[in-house]
């Protein structure tokens, strides 16, 4: 027996060309992490359409409604991050962003949903909608939590900073979705456990002597120092971890210089690290101190190294009863051909802030982007294209499924 009733999957078809027009809105003008306004304002007007309490937090939008018997029974937590990214869209949609906008240092960005936020607002506006209109299928409190900044791992915690625990009703669990390039359109996966990484970020300056071009024994090279930091430090993963632990150390920036000779007295190095553990996680960080640290006085570098740890991310681990109840909620619904077990994801999110901040229990699933046999491009990536059906009605009953599944439970 499916979970939503016969009325609410009907009204799901009928929501199809406001969301479908929604979505396309937020995917022309998104808006870089922490400067959300527009898309707030959109979110926090649809919710007050509904019928939500609605409370700006954080930079966040939350609307709060109680369902059959007055709200009596359990509440239950659906989150959707709304921000975009500094990438230049290169998809061809016919919808593509059209957007530009000054980020924290300045500089304006072309900005883009790369990473399918306009999908996550989208399907939990829809969700939000049919719980508000069929609230005689259910009873208890849903929470309908719009979170700022996922991108930069700021928004959760600028929610939590602001009194979103004390603002809300405490929920019993908490939810949360992802679109993926797995599993193909059209189908859910769901797992207990791990789902996402843990990450950090580290801003590493190493400092040399600068000198002319022909005369390098006068000077400290730092771009040879820093080219031996990049090589070394990749023998924390495949020398100082088990082969049957996951880690990643990726140095995605290497900044020196300007010109051909002359020898900088700097260089500065953007490194991130990723780990379904958090003491591996620390593991590859304090790896990396010792390793830039032990290179700089190999070196002969005039000054200690200059390392900042940033954009701190929590693991993302399902408890194993949310997820149960998730995922039977989805047999129920779309049946076993579209839900499959989820395989751990690489990427990270701060979506566990809020639920921990609780002391609730959480699940997070993945919701297919891509159609099958369609040439896929993978979250972040300017050609970024999700398939906006079944993606979207997909999105939209998965997340009603859940959330009744656990209102029911």
């Amino acid at each position: 027996m499916a979970v939503l009733s016969t009325a609410m999957n009907a009204a799901l078809q009928e929501q199809t060309s406001w969301q479908e027009a929604l979505l396309k809105d937020f995917h022309r003008h998104p808006e870089l992490s922490m400067r959300e306004e527009r898309t707030r304002d959109v979110i926090a007007a649809q919710l007050i359409k509904y019928g939500y309490e609605v409370h700006e937090i954080g930079g966040g939008v939350v609307g709060v409604l109680a369902g059959g018997k007055g709200g009596e029974g359990r509440t239950v937590l659906f989150r959707a991050d709304i921000d975009g990214l500094p990438v230049q869209e290169a998809s061809g949609l016919d919808y593509a962003s059209i957007a530009t906008q000054t980020d924290a240092d300045g500089v304006e960005q072309p900005t883009m949903h790369a990473c399918g936020h306009d999908f996550h607002i989208t399907a939990g506006l829809g969700a939000a909608q049919l719980l508000a209109e069929h609230r005689e299928d259910w009873s208890g409190t849903y929470v309908a939590l719009f979170q700022p900044g996922e991108e930069k791992a700021a928004g959760a915690r600028s929610m939590v900073e602001d009194g979103v625990v004390d603002a809300i009703p405490t929920p019993d669990v908490c939810l949360g979705q992802h679109v993926l390039t797995d599993p193909v359109a059209g189908k859910v996966a769901v797992t207990s456990g791990p789902v996402m990484s843990t990450a950090a970020s580290a801003r590493i300056v190493v400092h040399g002597a600068g000198s002319h071009g022909s005369m390098p024994h006068l000077g400290v090279d730092p771009v040879v120092l820093a080219s031996a930091i990049v090589t070394r430090i990749q023998t924390l993963v495949a020398r100082e971890l088990s082969p049957a632990d996951f880690g990643v150390v990726t140095v995605g920036s290497l900044q020196a210089g300007s010109s051909a000779n002359i020898i900088p007295d700097s260089a500065t190095m953007l490194l991130n690290f990723r780990a379904y553990d958090e003491d591996i996680l620390e593991r590859l960080i304090e790896g990396a101190r010792r390793m830039v640290r032990a290179e700089c006085e190999a070196a002969r570098s005039p000054h200690e190294p200059e390392i900042e740890i940033y954009d701190r991310y929590p693991l993302t681990t399902n408890d194993e009863a949310a997820a149960d109840v998730v995922r039977d909620g989805f047999l129920a619904q779309f049946g076993q051909e579209r839900v499959e077990e989820m395989s751990p994801v690489t990427a990270s999110e701060d979506f566990s802030i809020v639920p921990d901040a609780f002391g609730s229990p959480y699940c997070y699933w993945g919701v297919g982007a891509y159609a099958e046999g369609r040439e896929t491009y993978p979250n972040h990536s300017p050609l970024w294209s999700p398939d906006l059906q079944p993606t979207l009605r997909m999105g939209t009953e998965a997340a009603a499924t859940a959330v009744l599944a656990h209102l029911h439970a």
